[in-house]
């Protein structure tokens, strides 16, 4: 199994699974955990919903992204993950709110927004 070692160790195991496309373990392990989820947590778990793109990914994905602290909205890593996972739902009037409330957009921003699902 492959693992990246150098993020906080409360989200190792849950990069591992994402990492080994078993993005539905990660949602089972991060209920299980019952963490507060830091800007790592929440990138990883946006890509996880965005993988698996059912109704539980799109559940649990759109109330991370209600109850997602302020100081993390203008976070590209995040924001981009987040616009992805939208995407993915096919909701882009959501990832293109998102999108516009990013003041320095990168490639990958942008990517994001046109790659759509």
């Amino acid at each position: 199994m492959q693992c990246i070692y150098s993020l906080p160790l409360q989200i190792s195991p849950i990069i591992c699974l994402i990492t080994n496309n078993v993005a539905e373990k990660v949602l089972d392990l991060f209920d299980e955990m019952k963490i507060e989820p830091d800007q790592f947590t929440l990138s990883t778990l946006f890509n996880a919903c965005a993988v698996l793109n059912n109704n539980r990914a799109m559940k649990t994905g759109k109330k991370l992204l209600a109850e997602m602290p302020e100081n993390y909205r203008n976070h590209n890593v995040i924001s981009t993950s987040a616009i992805d996972m939208l995407m993915k739902f096919g909701d882009v009037e959501s990832a293109e709110t998102i999108f516009r409330s990013i003041n320095a957009k990168d490639i990958i921003t942008y990517g994001a927004m046109v790659k759509g699902n």
